[in-house]
């Protein structure tokens, strides 16, 4: 049977959801695919190369459509709960786009999607691309705890309740990051 590079990444993202970011390897992906390692190769150059494009499919399938007419703050807001849901969604998530994101791999879209929507709000490209690096890091962050925390209770390595507050944390810890670049508004501070 011949795979192309869809099949491929689909049947990743099966293994890591099933196994987990470490056992993702390129020998396991190619006995699930029925062929030989080598093979993957013409698709991908790297194993690195096939986790970028992994780590951006989850971030496809995790995407809502954006609303460029709202406030800067509410569109940064609705980015960063549409990236925190993408990452939970798959085992070992977080880890893979943060992981990505850090090789400059793959996973621009969100620091690109956050950056617009700051700049959209008056302020100036630095200050954008700055504060959207600190909301994409709180993220990756906060999410990395909530499914180490979840992942660690599921394998019975810890005897503790999920946390119902993970939510509420991660939208109270957004709200004060959201705080600190209003403090920046250049419409307040030029007055």
């Amino acid at each position: 049977m011949t795979y192309h590079r869809t099949d491929i990444v689909e049947r990743a993202i099966g293994v890591l959801d099933l196994y987990g970011l470490p056992d993702l390897s390129m020998r396991r992906l190619a006995g699930e695919l029925g062929i030989q390692p080598s093979a993957l190769y013409h698709h991908f150059a790297s194993k690195q190369a096939l986790l970028a494009a992994v780590a951006d499919e989850l971030l496809v399938r995790g995407a809502r459509p954006d609303a460029p007419t709202d406030p800067w703050d509410t569109r940064v807001i609705a980015l960063s709960r549409e990236l925190r849901d993408a990452m939970l969604a798959y085992r070992d998530g977080a880890e893979l786009i943060a992981t990505v994101h850090a090789f400059g791999l793959g996973a621009t879209s969100p620091v690109k999607r956050l950056t617009a929507a700051i700049a959209d709000g008056g302020f100036d490209k630095e200050l954008a691309g700055s504060a959207a690096t600190t909301i994409l890091y709180f993220v990756f962050g906060h999410v990395s705890d909530e499914q180490t925390h979840l992942q660690a209770n599921s394998v019975g390595a810890i005897d503790a309740p999920v946390e119902a507050g993970s939510a509420e944390s991660f939208e109270l810890g957004l709200s004060l990051i959201l705080d600190g670049i209003r403090l920046r508004d250049p419409a307040t501070t030029s007055r």
